[in-house]
């Protein structure tokens, strides 16, 4: 079994954030403008980088900090999209092979842009993949494994984006992550945690999809009825075994929110904003427009925005793909 994570430590986070200069964009944090909000909500728009999601933090941080000769074979990952374009833009920037495991329900969307990004799909069953996780590595797989979650360079690159939050956000009071594996909300909870330990940081996860708001209330990790749905990047159907005692003392707790919930964020951000979220990605709003995170200033972390267009135009639609 592989050993649980520490929180990363800061001066990891700062010199990831040095790493990736150049690498992923300083994203903005944009005001929310709605009448009747519970809260005064800000958006750190993680959706603008390069390749629509944050995971270009965390794989830039861990290609650039690996030891010399290890990226001579390539570089893999296991990841539903965000994380295989991640890895496989940084992988074509320092000119070496990537190849990606891929469960059979990933979105077309994140795959073709996988496959532009010159990146090996290697698709298998939903449970396969799952195992890939749990186990670091799969053998269809070379070269260098990403884990997409737990690995300490992917969650220090990630906390990168909390020191961004301070600095445009110094009093914050709470801080919404979406949760798929914990690699990105508590790489940001680490960082508030040794900055600013009054600030909360909040996981949200899909009512289809929450594992963590379930062992949280049993008080260890429990295995949960999975159901797929258009919220892809966030939720599964159990913890990362190495994830849970982290995420378990960094988080505040999880909010789980409604698909229905969720797709309003979605309409919301557009009609608003003119910003395109994902599932995962609008989550953190959702929940935050239910007033569980508080009623300060809140920042919700819009995660990512790939997004098939057919799904976008459904529920634009006021529907539900």
């Amino acid at each position: 079994m592989t050993a649980p994570l520490r929180p990363p430590p800061m001066e990891e986070i700062r010199a990831a954030r040095e790493r990736i200069r150049g690498v992923a964009l300083r994203t903005p944090l944009l005001r929310l403008e709605l009448d009747g909000s519970p809260a005064e909500i800000f958006l750190k728009l993680e959706n603008l980088q390069p390749i629509g999601s944050f995971k270009l933090r965390g794989a830039g941080n861990a290609m650039r900090s690996a030891p010399r000769g290890a990226l001579s074979r390539g570089v893999a990952t296991a990841s539903a999209g965000n994380m295989a374009q991640g890895v496989a833009w940084c992988a074509r920037s320092l000119g070496v092979p990537s190849s990606v495991l891929v469960p059979d329900h990933a979105p077309k969307t994140k795959l073709d842009a996988v496959e532009r990004l010159g990146a090996r799909i290697v698709p298998v069953p939903f449970d396969q993949w799952w195992t890939a996780l749990l186990e670091h590595g799969h053998p269809a797989l070379e070269g260098l494994f990403i884990h997409p979650v737990a690995d300490p360079a992917v969650v220090a690159g990630n906390g990168t984006i909390a020191l961004e939050i301070l600095e445009d956000l110094p009093d914050v009071d709470a801080v919404v992550v979406p949760f798929g594996g914990g690699g990105l909300s508590c790489g940001i909870a680490s960082a508030l945690r040794a900055i600013r330990p009054q600030t909360r940081v909040f996981a949200c996860e899909p009512e289809t999809a929450a594992p963590l708001a379930a062992s949280l209330a049993a008080g260890q990790p429990r295995e949960i009825a999975y159901r797929p749905s258009f919220v892809d990047g966030i939720g599964g159907k159990s913890l990362l075994p190495e994830m849970w005692p982290m995420a378990r003392d960094l988080l505040a707790g999880s909010l789980v929110v409604s698909l229905e919930e969720i797709a309003s964020a979605i309409r919301i951000l557009v009609e608003r904003h003119r910003v395109v979220a994902e599932g995962g990605g609008a989550a953190s709003l959702a929940a935050a427009l239910s007033g569980r995170a508080g009623i300060g200033k809140v920042v919700c972390v819009i995660s990512g925005g790939n997004i098939d267009s057919s799904k976008l135009a459904t529920i634009l639609k006021g529907e539900i793909p």
